[in-house]
């Protein structure tokens, strides 16, 4: 299968921008763990394949569960999962899937209970 577009290639600019976002987020707030959750999931509702490997590979090193990583497609059944977790796999669905409705209110609410307004 062939490559169907290189990124860096067609916009580096943007590229650079998107990989200083991703550098920002990890010296944010919010723990490596639950950033490691959050592109796996993101990953997984993208349909990137490469990126879900990449992820998944980074968070094993990192130390965690296998039975988590296979758990985050199914977060909302699984035990495995604490509350502020759960609230920013939601967040996290919410704006990757965002459609015409926006963030629903009862996501941003369980968001806001769950991380401070500087790390929303």
């Amino acid at each position: 299968m062939s490559q169907r577009l290189n990124a860096f290639a067609q916009s580096p600019e943007l590229f650079k921008k998107f990989v200083e976002f991703g550098m920002l987020l990890k010296s944010g707030a919010i723990e490596q763990s639950i950033l490691s959750l959050v592109e796996i999931r993101a990953s997984q509702l993208n349909g990137c394949g490469f990126c879900l490997d990449m992820h998944v590979k980074e968070a094993k090193i990192r130390g965690e569960r296998e039975l988590r990583l296979h758990h985050v497609a199914i977060w909302r059944e699984s035990t495995e999962f604490s509350p502020r977790e759960r609230a920013c796999l939601a967040w996290t669905e919410a704006l990757t899937t965002l459609g015409a409705q926006g963030v629903p209110d009862e996501v941003y609410e369980r968001v806001r209970t769950q991380l401070s307004e500087k790390e929303i």
